[in-house]
């Protein structure tokens, strides 16, 4: 894997990998989604994958989705640390709304990237992120505000990982920011 491309990745890896190349537009979005509501301090509970060779528990690196912002104009920033064996680093990786409410794209090198805000209730959020380069990868998260898992929430989730033949995935989360070095 490239260095370059390291990050996003991992941001694949980390905020949930998810399924079975379906179109994107058999995604769901939150109706009525209001972007402003989701920004702060967020907690993965539950994560699937469409290529679970990507995710491995043995794996040293971790990176983990902290927080959601928001910008003028609309642009939403996913905070996120990547961490492992001497690494620590912040990443931050934006996307621009599209013109569709809860649906969001940005790009990276080779390759570009959706996000759409399945549901949310703004105490639980089920986010899919799906990558485009050389092959398709698409993810899914559940998300909560605080680590105690809500059945309803699970179980809607969960309904997502069956309908799109997901694999589950380890789950990590990282408090962040990362120590200044030494």
């Amino acid at each position: 894997m490239a260095l370059e491309k390291g990050p996003l990745l991992l941001l694949a890896l980390g905020l949930g990998l998810a399924g079975a190349q379906k179109a994107l537009e058999e995604v769901p979005v939150q109706p009525d989604f209001d972007a402003q509501k989701v920004e702060g301090r967020w907690l993965t509970l539950q994560l699937a994958a469409s290529h679970a060779n990507l995710v491995s528990p043995a794996d040293p690196l971790r990176l983990a989705l902290h927080s959601i912002q928001t910008r003028d104009g609309g642009d939403v920033d996913f905070v996120l640390f990547w961490k492992g064996e001497g690494v620590c680093k912040e990443a931050n990786i934006t996307v621009h709304p599209t013109q569709l409410q809860g649906q969001y794209q940005g790009s990276f090198e080779g390759g570009s990237m959706h996000v759409r805000f399945v549901s949310t209730d703004y105490s639980n959020l089920i986010l899919y992120v799906r990558f485009e380069d050389d092959e398709i990868t698409s993810l899914w998260v559940l998300l909560a505000r605080r680590m105690q898992e809500d059945p309803k929430w699970v179980g809607r989730y969960l309904e997502y990982v069956k309908k799109f033949h997901l694999q589950k995935a380890a789950v990590f989360n990282i408090d962040g920011p990362c120590p200044p070095p030494r």
